[in-house]
């Protein structure tokens, strides 16, 4: 399987980087984790504006091109003829040392993009669910690579080893008032009384709350379109642990596993101890969203 790297489809073994690369030496750099189905991303646009915001705001590049990034990503899964797979793409500021202060964004920053199959998982997940840890460490809403997908992820996948450790499925992460932010790789939603909570995201705080470190993930806002469609009433705000633990249904969601249903929290089993209706009914409606938009 072939890689693109820097404008070239390359044969994986011989794709290299500079050792002076900035994402290598530093973790300077951003990354995006997509499904493609039928041999298409499901809401790839979205991805790549929310890497733009994010590239340009954190002045990794002065401007991000959309448009030649969704080009690599579609010629990439044509290159391959692939139909179903998951694609990384990773973002670096290239071989430029940050050390210098004085040093202006690079233009043309390190673009690599690799396609491997898709991530399979146990469909006994998606009746059973899964165990959550809650995270022995933190979200900083005052870090300003918080909210954004860097490769700084260290910290996250550390505590996701800790939870497969003690038999969880995924790290809960909370923010320095102790309030639920997200999971290590996930977002969060809760189902109480009929209605849908989830954590603020960045950018949709209220006035005169801590800033949100909880990325924007492009499947949360899929879920949450298909919820209002539901007439399911949707509320951002701030939630505690206590309210996932007296929540009616929990459940996580990403590009890779769509919605995933979350059956307890530690030792506290979460309603009956099986997959909630609602759960059932969104992850169906967004199955079928998926195939629509990437059939036409």
């Amino acid at each position: 399987m072939d890689v693109f790297l820097n404008g070239k489809m390359i044969p994986q073994d011989q794709a290299t980087v500079s050792i002076h690369d900035a994402g290598f030496q530093h973790a300077v750099g951003l990354f995006e984790t997509m499904s493609a189905t039928n041999g298409k991303v499901f809401r790839l646009q979205q991805h790549l504006e929310r890497l733009k915001v994010s590239a340009e705001s954190l002045g990794l590049t002065p401007q991000l091109d959309t448009a030649s990034l969704a080009d690599a990503v579609n010629t990439t899964l044509t290159h391959n003829e692939l139909t179903e797979a998951r694609i990384r793409l990773t973002l670096t500021a290239g071989s430029v040392s940050m050390l210098k202060g004085d040093q202006p964004a690079p233009p043309v920053p390190t673009l690599l993009i690799v396609p491997s199959p898709p991530t399979t998982y146990d469909p006994a997940y998606f009746e059973t669910g899964i165990t959550v840890l809650i995270a022995p460490a933190g979200s900083n809403p005052f870090d300003p690579m918080a909210g954004h997908k860097t490769l700084n992820y260290w910290p996250r996948l550390r505590t996701l080893r800790q939870a497969a450790s003690v038999g969880a499925g995924e790290a809960i992460w909370l923010n320095v008032s102790n309030h639920l932010a997200s999971g290590a790789i996930s977002n969060l939603f809760l189902v109480k009384d009929g209605s849908l909570f989830t954590p603020y995201a960045r950018g949709e705080e209220v006035e005169q709350a801590l800033p949100a470190p909880v990325l924007p993930g492009v499947t949360r806002a899929a879920v949450i379109e298909l919820a209002e469609k539901l007439e399911l009433r949707v509320v951002k705000r701030m939630l505690t642990v206590e309210d996932m633990i007296d929540a009616d249904e929990v459940f996580l969601t990403n590009s890779s596993w769509h919605i995933l249903p979350v059956t307890s929290v530690e030792k506290h089993t979460i309603g009956d101890g099986n997959a909630g209706p609602i759960t059932k009914q969104l992850r169906q409606a967004l199955l079928e969203l998926i195939a629509e938009e990437t059939t036409a």
